[in-house]
């Protein structure tokens, strides 16, 4: 298992980006949390196996229809063993 910092730029806010985060997290068994930034992008952390991170990052390149990403950045960092995924 590993846990990942996702960053989310673009028009992201104020589109459902992060309840869809959240349900697409849930589909993928992947637990964490996703927040709205002041900086206008929106923060992830999951945890959860490899593949399905892979996943929540692919499709955060998309996002919800009326999104418009203008970029996705990810990076490792330590699990802390959450067991659900919430919005913030």
């Amino acid at each position: 298992m590993k846990r990942l910092r996702i960053r989310v730029t673009g028009k992201v806010q104020g589109v459902f980006y992060r309840a869809s985060t959240k349900a697409k997290a849930k589909e993928l068994g992947l637990n964490g949390w996703v927040q709205n930034a002041e900086d206008g992008s929106v923060l992830i952390e999951a945890e959860g196996e490899d593949l399905n991170l892979d996943k929540l990052v692919e499709w955060c390149q998309q996002g919800p229809g009326a999104a418009q990403v203008g970029g996705v950045e990810a990076e490792e960092i330590l699990p802390e063993g959450v067991n659900s995924f919430e919005v913030r």
